[in-house]
Parts: structure tokens; sequence; C-alpha cells
């Protein structure tokens, strides 16, 4: 072994199975000591004013970092926690217990890359070695046909590419045991949502699934969605869904924080297809897992593009920061069903589906003409499957500042509602005051009569408000 005792700092990458960093830190040191350190600015304020990190994603956090204290004690170690900033509390304690060297995961976003220049300039003031792994990503980035700053500007170049000349690594197997870590530390505990700044969110009955961070948590999820109901065989099919659990696999919050890996889940993936089927249903779910890639290479490539407005493509955008209009958005009362459903489903659960998150992000921006960058935020800090990345690579696409081949790109609310809630049953879930309006109503009710707004007991303006903007017909 090439050191006594070493730290495994621990980031988006909250689990043991296919974690490169603490296989790698295990294989060359005698002892660990993993520490987990919640950083402070994660729960502080956005630009605009939001909860940079909300109670759902905090919530889940802290239970992700709960299951991974259980996994180390299991193995006869601990997990060492802190809050504070990392750079600073990550050296000190290697400084303390004597180590030789510190392991710590690769991040592709300008905070996280600001905190890791940060971590390595300290450490090496204390001549302290550190050892870097690049594991975020299905694909390695040292596996692409391509160097990161190469990078394809449209996603189905980088796609067929990297299916035609890169390969999958193996995932990596979980330690089976550990030595100790040094009676000495100070082990600390988990903070409660309070210490953090936040209150508990109230769990909603008509949430779709009930998130509950760890990587026990997330193989249940791939099991049941796997195996147990055998949903994956129809996952393109259903994909698009907006009701229930299993329209789509719902693994974003975990593969966010790392309690699993895209690795594992294609791993798991290829044994489903070896034992089961193998369809377009299983390819899509890994053709979506690559398109998260992208987003994660886009950002190494492009670094603070990503977050202008005039965002990848540096196109100027006429947008207001009108904060009326952003509020009726954000609080679903905008009068377009479609799009209120969404906002009230991510208000009260921290969840939206993939087609409600391009529909209410195309309304900010094409049909209010709000900045996106205030949407990007509202859903960094209400998203319990938060991830920068895809967040801001998916927010420039839809505003048309990003990497789309289609101009002037626009998803029709009424449209979008007559495709996929034909009969209206999510809004009648989640806008109950309109649940009596009949199928041609239920996603225009300003076109109600006033003899039909006594029959159906709601009237726009008092039940329900009256539209903020004049949609496009639907043809």
């Amino acid at each position: 072994m090439a050191y006594q005792t070493s730290i495994v700092w621990f980031r988006n990458d909250l689990r043991l199975r296919d974690n490169e960093t603490l296989f790698r830190a295990n294989e060359s040191s005698k002892t660990l000591v993993p520490i987990f350190v919640f950083d402070e600015r994660h729960f502080g304020a956005t630009r605009f004013g939001f909860k940079k990190t909300g109670a759902f994603r905090a919530k889940f956090l802290l239970e992700s970092v709960a299951d991974l204290k259980r996994s180390f004690q299991e193995l006869g170690s601990d997990l060492v926690l802190r809050v504070g900033k990392p750079e600073l509390i990550v050296p000190e304690l290697a400084r303390q217990v004597g180590a030789d060297a510190v392991f710590f995961s690769e991040e592709s976003t300008d905070e996280e890359l600001t905190v890791e220049r940060n971590l390595k300039r300290a450490l090496h003031t204390h001549t302290i070695k550190f050892h870097t792994v690049w594991q975020s990503t299905l694909y390695h980035k040292n596996d692409l046909p391509f160097s990161p700053e190469k990078l394809p500007d449209v996603f189905t170049t980088f796609r067929k590419q990297v299916e035609k000349f890169a390969k999958v690594r193996a995932p990596f197997p979980a330690p089976k045991t550990l030595n100790p870590i040094p009676p000495s530390v100070e082990v600390g505990a988990i903070p409660t949502l309070e210490q953090l700044g936040l209150t508990s969110p109230t769990d909603d009955a008509r949430a779709a699934i009930r998130f509950k961070g760890g990587e026990r948590e997330a193989w249940k999820r791939l099991d049941d969605y796997f195996w147990k109901t055998d949903s994956l065989r129809r996952y393109k099919e259903t994909r698009n869904g907006l009701l229930g659990a299993n329209y789509s696999s719902k693994f974003s919050a975990w593969l966010a924080n790392g309690s699993i890996s895209p690795r594992t889940i294609y791993d798991e993936v290829k044994r489903y297809e070896s034992e089961r089927i193998a369809n377009e249903s299983t390819y899509w779910l890994i053709f979506e897992l690559i398109w998260r890639d992208y987003f994660r290479f886009l950002s190494l490539k492009l670094g603070n593009r990503i977050f202008k407005k005039r965002g990848i493509k540096n196109q100027p955008v006429a947008l207001s920061q009108d904060e009326e209009k952003f509020q009726a958005w954000a609080e679903g009362r905008t009068g377009v069903p479609f799009i209120d459903a969404n906002m009230r489903e991510l208000r009260a659960t921290g969840f939206m589906s993939n087609r409600g998150r391009q529909n209410v992000a195309s309304f900010l921006v094409k049909d209010l003409k709000v900045d996106w960058r205030m949407g990007a935020e509202w859903f960094e800090s209400l998203l319990v499957d938060y991830d920068v990345a895809s967040n801001y690579g998916n927010w420039n696409y839809v505003a048309g500042v990003g990497n789309d081949p289609r101009e002037d790109r626009y998803f029709n609310p009424l449209r979008q509602a007559s495709m996929y809630d034909p009969n209206g049953d999510y809004v009648r879930h989640w806008i109950p005051e309109l649940s009596k309006l009949p199928v041609p109503l239920i996603h225009e009710p300003h076109k109600i009569s006033p003899m039909e707004s006594t029959l159906y007991g709601v009237e726009l303006g008092r039940d329900y408000p009256r539209p903020i903007v004049r949609i496009k017909s639907a043809e």
C-alpha cells in the first residue's frame, strides 16, 4: 500500500458500489477516513433570491448521507460529517489524522470546480497529495473519441460517435470491509433541516412517488422498475406520461447525488436485455443516460456560458424579469391549466415529468417572455433531482440559446395538453377546482360561458385565474 491513511471526500457520489474514488483510495491505503461536508453555500440564496437547495432536495440529501453512513458502519468504519466549506474542512481533517493523501471525484461546473481548485491549493500548501477521479458520466471523458474541448455542437453527432467508438467501463466493486477510522476523530452528526435553515416538507398524497434518498433506496427503485413491475420493457411508450409511479424510471434523483451511478444502471439494463428482452425501450433508457452525459461534457467545454442570459449560442434574447408574471408561473396560477398543473406538482412534491418541464420552460420564455435564468433557479431550488449540468443545459435548449438544431422550438401548451393529457386527468389531479369541467373545457376554461360557470361551479377570476397571456391556437 502506498499510503498509511487517506481521506475520501464524498461529493455527488454517495454510494459504495461503482465508486472508483473509494475503490482507488481503499486499494492504495491502509486506513480510510471518509468525510462528507454539507457545504454551507448550498443552503444560501440564488441570484434571484430563491433558496439554493430547497426542502425536498435537502431532505433527500440528508437521507442519502444517513444511508452512506450506515453502510460505512456496517463495514467497520464510519462517515465523518461536517458543515462548512470543504476546501477548509478537508485539509484540516487531513492534517489532524496525518493523512498522506485525499481522494475525491471531479465535477464539471464552476462553483464545484472553484472548490476543487481551492482544495488542491490548500493540500499543496500542507504537502498532502491528492487524487481525483472522473466518474459522474456513463462514458469516461478519457474514452471519448474526441477531447471535451472538441465536443460536437449537436447531441445526435455526439451520440452516434460515442456509441460507435467508445465503451462503457465496468462498474467497480464495493469494499467488503474497512479498518476503523482513528479514534481521535470526532465523527460529527447529520444536521437537521432546521439547522440548515429549512422546514420539513409535507408529503402530498397526490405525488407519483415518494423519493427517499440513499443507495439502498436507489437499488430498490431499480429492482422495482426493472424486475418486479417489468416497466422497462415499455419505457419508450410511457416515458411522456404524467400520472403514476412507473411511466418513467425516476432514477434522476439518485443519479443527481450519486446514490447510484449511470454505469450501474447501464449494467443492469444489459442484464435485463440478456434475461428478459432487448427492445427500443431498453435502448431508450441508455439513450437518456447519454443525453445526461452530453450536458455534463457540454458544461465542461463551455464553462460559465451555460449560466449566461445569452446562453451557449451567445444569442441576444429579449426577456424581462417581470416579477408578477414569474410569480404567477411559479405558483401555478397562469390561467393555463396544463402549465399550472405541472407547476403545482413541482411546488407540492419537488418533482415534475420531463414532458412537463419542457412545457413550463417553453411557456415561461416563449409565452411570458421572462428571463429563463429565473426559471432555471426556481428549478434548482425546488427539484429533488436537480443536476446543475442537465438543468442549465435543458433550459438553454428550450430557451433557444442552446445547442438545438431546430430554430425557435416552441411547445404549444394547448396542443401538448391534447396529446399528453387528452382526458384532462392530470389537470384534475392537480387543479381540483376544475375537476367538474368536461373534456372540451378542461384545458381551456376561459371558454366557459356564464351558464356553464354556474353548472360546473367554477368562476374565472375567483376560483381559477383568467389566462395572463393569450395562447396560440393548438392547431
